[in-house]
């Protein structure tokens, strides 16, 4: 009988694969190197080593990489893209804002499609969604033809004012089918952003027809090689919003897959707030590759109906993530007599130096070699054996460069890259009005707890958290999450012409829609719910806050334009430290997201430590503030919940290494998570 919920994420170095047994309520880790050349072996490997058969899987979600990587090598599909006839050079004027001032050689961000590749089609509809212009189908028939003949792998359509009336692009995508067959790729402009911003909207399409192919591609291998191997439920996909859907559905809509990967440990930092009672954390995940910071804010994860990467912008919700290139992979290496670290990594071949695959360039796993922080023995459990003298001689030959020896050369190496992580941390908080140091840390990934607190000194946070699993947190995150499916409508009224009535109605309309879009997804009746939000903003201003709503009925209730102005204001302020209550508010987007669930394992509590019972430890030299200290290692299956002790110390599992420096305690609590504080902080 199938009884393992199972999720899988695909690193830049490691695949991790983390199962509940719902038959124990055990949480069991498999852990591969990833296989760039064809990604499914290295997940297929992974989930060997924590499953008999797949077809022993009750549940399973996977997190992706695949159009995020694409998408930013470069190396997606050649996409054609329709346009409104004297509108084609929308998607290159693009927007105006130099987004670094005093940069003389800045240029705008390099889009997806050429100019050459944009072609006009007759048809227009205005503003107010009446159509003026019928459609030219005969444009689009000769569109296909140059589809055919130009080697694209995709065509992207958006037409002005199409989030109002669609019918053209529906039009067009029937016309495209008849012309070129079921298996040409079509992105509408309409379904992969149903939203005002004619740039933000073509740019959403293009993104999408430009990673779709690749990411409908990779699910359609990893699905079938799953099912020869005997997987009987269907495979969900972790979304950019932090929900999950199935994977045929991410293939219909793959743009809401782009950031699948890194999403999943925000998503296990919302279930740990709720587990250890800290509503505000900041989550940290390094990995191998790159440093990935996010936030929970009163225990929900810190979401916008927008991203860009690259850039390029993106109409979708989307976990607020800063990512920048520094892992444990990434390469130390020197710029005009200076110290670098990032954003080139080693990656998983040939990794770096001490892994003994041929790599020769120092990296930051290196450099915590060489200081002693990684026991060469015991790395990622003892699957991979550390080659020390490799790793020395990486680093000892860049301090040559600098006239530093060894150890300081390591110890500059780390503190290059502490100094980058923690100016990410500072992005995501304090160019936002948020103080970091109202915030807990919650460190996870290969690398994450190696350098949280020397992240959190720094930052002066008071508290770290190393949650159970460190290394597969992500996939872990992706175990505790709902199936979620966004929509929206775009609703301009200032607040004086707002007939509350009929938004209600509209909102009405929304909710039923998204809950039938759940049926879609095999959610049962009963485990179905809606939330709704609107986007306001101050009447005459550019952009728009997201205000929650209490539900669909909300607007129809008294006084309800007094309340959400109220709401409104107060989000105003926490954001931008002013608000003008009393000011003609506007009304611009109602959101809808549907909510279904699907289960989710318990939290698994250890063992209590008898009283007064200690731990096995041992006693090695790591070097911390250059010098070499007596540090205790301890394995941390070893630690019960009460467990506590001081540093150094050095903390080693089969996913990840915890370091804990001079002058800050350990203490375990009773879901396994290691929570690290300041010395006399304990008790604050």
């Amino acid at each position: 009988m199938a009884r393992f919920r199972v999720s899988m994420d695909i690193g830049g170095t490691f695949t991790d694969v983390i199962g509940y047994d719902e038959a124990t309520g055990r949480y069991l880790v498999g852990k591969s190197s990833t296989t760039p050349d064809d990604l499914t072996d290295g997940v297929l490997t992974a989930l060997a080593s924590l499953v008999d058969s797949p077809g022993d899987i009750s549940f399973t979600v996977h997190g992706t990489t695949q159009g995020l990587n694409a998408f930013l090598e470069r190396r997606g599909v050649k996409v054609l893209l329709l346009a409104s006839a004297g509108a084609g050079d929308t998607y290159h004027i693009a927007r105006g804002p130099r987004t670094r001032l005093y940069d003389l050689h800045f240029r705008k961000p390099e889009p997806l499609v050429p100019l050459r590749d944009i072609l006009e089609i007759g048809g227009r509809f205005d503003a107010a969604g009446a159509e003026l212009e019928p459609l030219d189908e005969d444009a689009v028939r000769r569109a296909a033809q140059v589809y055919r003949d130009g080697g694209f792998g995709a065509i992207a359509v958006a037409y002005l004012f199409s989030y109002l009336d669609p019918a053209h692009e529906l039009r067009t995508r029937e016309i495209l089918l008849e012309e070129l067959g079921p298996e040409v790729t079509i992105s509408l402009s309409h379904e992969a952003a149903k939203e005002w911003r004619e740039y933000e909207r073509t740019s959403s399409a293009v993104v999408e027809a430009y990673t779709g192919p690749v990411v409908r591609r990779y699910l359609e291998r990893l699905e079938a090689n799953l099912t020869e191997r005997g997987l009987s439920v269907p495979l969900h996909v972790m979304q950019s919003s932090g929900g999950i859907l199935t994977a045929e559905s991410a293939r219909r809509r793959p743009l809401q897959t782009l950031l699948s990967g890194p999403v999943g440990g925000t998503m296990g930092g919302v279930e740990l707030a709720r587990q250890i009672g800290r509503p505000n954390l900041i989550c940290v995940d390094m990995g191998g590759t790159s440093f990935d910071v996010s936030l929970v804010i009163d225990g929900q994860p810190d979401i916008s109906p927008e991203a860009k990467i690259e850039g390029l912008p993106m109409l979708m919700s989307v976990v607020n993530i800063h990512t920048i290139g520094a892992g444990g992979g990434s390469v130390a290496w020197l710029e005009a007599g200076g110290l670098r670290v990032g954003p080139r990594s080693a990656g998983a071949t040939p990794g770096p130096a001490c892994y003994g695959r041929g790599g020769t360039e120092p990296t930051v796993t290196d450099a915590n070699l060489v200081l002693g922080r990684i026991d060469p023995e015991w790395f990622a459990g003892g699957s991979v054996a550390l080659d020390t003298a490799a790793a020395t001689t990486a680093v000892s030959g860049l301090g040559e460069a600098l006239g530093l020896d060894t150890v300081a050369m390591a110890e500059g190496i780390c503190d290059v890259a502490n100094a980058k992580m923690a100016q990410a941390i500072r992005t995501i908080t304090v160019s936002r009005g948020i103080e970091p140091r109202e915030f807990t840390l919650v460190a996870f990934g290969g690398a994450g707890p190696m350098h949280a607190v020397f992240l959190a000194r720094e930052l002066g946070i008071g508290e770290v958290v190393v949650p159970r699993f460190p290394g597969a947190f992500s996939a872990w995150g992706m175990l505790q999450t709902d199936i979620r499916k966004d929509f929206s409508d775009t609703y301009f009224f200032l607040d004086a012409d707002l007939d509350p009535a009929d938004m209600a109605a509209r909102l009405a309309a929304m909710a039923e829609e998204g809950l039938a879009s759940l049926a879609e997804e095999g959610v049962p009746e009963e485990n179905r719910r809606v939330e709704h939000a609107v986007d306001i903003r101050y009447a005459a201003q550019e952009y728009t806050l997201t205000v929650p709503l209490e539900d669909a009925a909300e607007p129809a209730r008294e006084g309800f334009v007094e309340t959400i102005a109220k709401r409104f204001a107060q989000q105003h302020e926490s954001r931008y430290g002013h608000a003008n209550l009393g000011a003609p508010i506007e009304f611009v987007t109602l959101r809808t997201t549907a909510f279904g669930d699907l289960g989710r394992g318990a939290a698994e509590e250890i063992p209590a430590a008898a009283e007064g019972a200690g731990f096995p430890s041992r006693l090695r030299e790591v070097v911390f503030d250059g010098a070499a200290r007596p540090t205790l290692l301890v394995r941390r299956e070893e630690l019960a919940a009460g467990h506590d002790f001081e540093g150094p110390a050095i903390v080693m599992e089969s996913t990840a290494t915890t370091v804990v420096p001079p002058g800050y305690t350990v203490s375990v609590d009773p879901i396994g998570s290691l929570v690290v504080r300041a010395a006399g902080e304990e008790n604050k």
